[in-house]
């Protein structure tokens, strides 16, 4: 008799908006580590914000929500700290300050430099992860503050607030979180393929898109613009547990990745 096929899924999200600041951002740390970062590139520093300490700690922004994500002490096997924007204390690894704050001293580590890309890689290891046997439970954290300490070479869409969102994957019987990621340069072209993997779920799917998926299809639900890279997944926090396969699905258009992940 075959064994029972068991996957990982997340089955639960809490997600917040983190007011005021980070004494970590007054530190003249972060002048100096952000000044060796773009003096290669002649980039210039936002003294404006180095002066008034405008950020956020990641690792204090998130440690509250893990209390709540986690309640009665459940112990976690794996925690990944994903994110975009660049944390205020760039010599403190907050991944690991965060398995501090989460039960069963979790494996931990950081994911970045993807884009929105980053949180379906994320969840990508996590199932990989939960694929050698060691991991029946993944806590990926999803962060972004909204201060940039330097000009950026290019328009980049900042976060309209400091916010948060804690994913906790569980094993469960049946087919666990599929995720997919593809180059898409052309954002309509990516809207089609949403359209198309979403059609072939069948009636009754959800669908929840990342704002810049503009002409969502009716009856998906569509991220508020402001947050990035935490946008769709705060949409994921309010619609779990669910019922029913869902797909979630972002464009990073400066990127030109498209990526989904599939909860039956």
């Amino acid at each position: 008799m075959p064994a029972e096929t068991r996957g990982l899924r997340v089955t639960r999200a809490v997600a917040a908006g983190i007011d005021g600041r980070s004494a970590a951002s007054l530190h003249p740390d972060l002048r100096t580590f952000t000044a060796d970062l773009v003096r290669p590139y002649g980039l210039p520093l936002r003294e404006d914000l180095l002066a008034e300490g405008a950020g956020h700690d990641y690792a204090e922004m998130a440690a509250g929500l893990l209390e709540r994500a986690l309640p009665g002490g459940e112990p976690a096997d794996l925690l990944i700290l994903a994110f975009s924007s660049p944390d205020v204390r760039p010599a403190a690894p907050a991944s690991l300050r965060l398995s501090r704050h989460c039960p069963g001293q979790p494996t931990a580590f950081a994911v970045c430099d993807q884009g929105s890309a980053t949180a379906f890689a994320a969840l990508r290891i996590a199932a990989a992860h939960h694929r050698t046997g060691g991991c029946r439970r993944a806590v990926v954290v999803l962060a972004e503050q909204s201060a940039l300490h330097h000009r950026p070479a290019a328009p980049v869409e900042l976060p309209a607030e400091h916010r948060a969102v804690v994913l906790v994957c569980e094993e469960a019987p049946g087919e666990g979180m599929r995720v997919r990621q593809q180059a898409q340069p052309d954002g309509a072209q990516a809207l089609r393929a949403v359209r198309e993997e979403h059609r072939r779920l069948g009636p009754g799917a959800g669908l929840l898109l990342a704002a810049d998926l503009a002409g969502s299809p009716e009856g998906a639900g569509a991220a508020r613009p402001g947050q990035p890279f935490t946008g769709v997944w705060s949409l994921l926090a309010d619609r779990l547990p669910g019922d029913g396969p869902l797909l979630v699905a972002d464009h990073d258009r400066r990127l030109g990745r498209l990526s989904t992940l599939t909860l039956p």
